[in-house]
């Protein structure tokens, strides 16, 4: 909690993280073939936040899907929730990368096609 008593930004971050964790470790069979294993970074992070969130037990609701979907990129939208009623709304861009040879990579042929499958019904791949 910050100084007046609502959840922080870097909290909001690390649920945003471990939503963003579940939904990519859903990918492959094995952690070579995931896009976490074969490699990637975030390249950017943004929340709007809507309303205060405060201390509690219960969990919180974190929606996730892909919004954009490019050859290198891909963008995981959420929506932080309970029920109806919304706390913030965000996004990361992530980007595959080679850590081997220390440079960005593609997206594979199956990431793509794993990606696909949360995609948001009006976006196209491009």
């Amino acid at each position: 909690m910050d100084v007046y008593g609502v959840i922080n930004n870097v909290a909001f971050v690390r649920y945003l993280e471990e939503a963003r964790v579940d939904l990519l470790l859903c990918m492959a069979p094995s952690e070579q073939d995931s896009f976490l294993g074969r490699g990637s970074v975030v390249v950017r992070h943004e929340i709007d936040y809507k309303n205060p969130l405060v201390h509690r037990r219960e969990p919180v609701e974190v929606e996730t899907w892909v919004s954009r979907l490019r050859a290198s990129s891909v963008t995981i939208s959420y929506l932080v929730k309970d029920g109806d009623h919304r706390y913030a709304s965000a996004r990361s861009v992530l980007a595959p990368f080679d850590y081997k040879a220390r440079r960005p990579r593609r997206l594979t042929q199956p990431e793509t096609a794993f990606f696909e499958k949360y995609l948001e019904p009006d976006q196209a791949p491009r």
